[in-house]
């Protein structure tokens, strides 16, 4: 299966410097995130940026009825630019994430995430990403961006 790539931009109206203050915390993905994808951060990270090689543990239910370990690794950051996010356990055969952030004007920013993934099992994993597996991300993205509204009020 080649990998997939989703592309979703979401406008914050904040600053730029709040927008990364509030997204470069590994915790509040868990505000971002659908209830039923039931979204646990296992690793303590609570009130720490994140950093180059910061390791964060979740356990999730991408799926109903199947619950995963998954670890990623931020891999690179550029303070204000962008931060990458890498799988190194977990559900997928690739998950590459990269989070993008521009100030749009001085309370605005365009924050724009690019994610290439690939689902396991290879043949099996092509069948079911194209049954669910991209369904479910694109729905978790847009939920996301659902959250996002509600945290951040115009």
């Amino acid at each position: 299966m080649t990998p997939r790539r989703l592309e979703s931009v979401t406008t914050v109206p904040r600053s730029l410097a709040e927008t990364w203050d509030f997204f470069s915390r590994p915790e509040n993905l868990e505000k971002l995130t659908p209830p039923e994808v039931k979204f646990e951060i296992v690793s303590p990270v609570a009130g720490r940026e994140m950093y180059e090689g910061m390791i964060v543990q979740y356990r999730v239910t991408p799926f109903p009825g199947f619950t995963a370990d998954w670890v990623t690794e931020i891999t690179h950051i550029r303070h204000h630019e962008h931060f990458i996010d890498d799988q190194r356990v977990g559900p997928f055969a690739l998950w590459h994430h990269q989070h993008h952030f521009r100030a749009v004007t001085a309370g605005e920013t365009e924050m724009r995430d690019i994610l290439h993934y690939q689902a396991p099992l290879r043949f099996l994993g092509t069948i079911a990403d194209k049954l669910f597996v991209h369904r479910q991300v694109k729905k978790i993205f847009s939920e996301r961006e659902k959250a996002i509204r509600q945290l951040f009020p115009a």
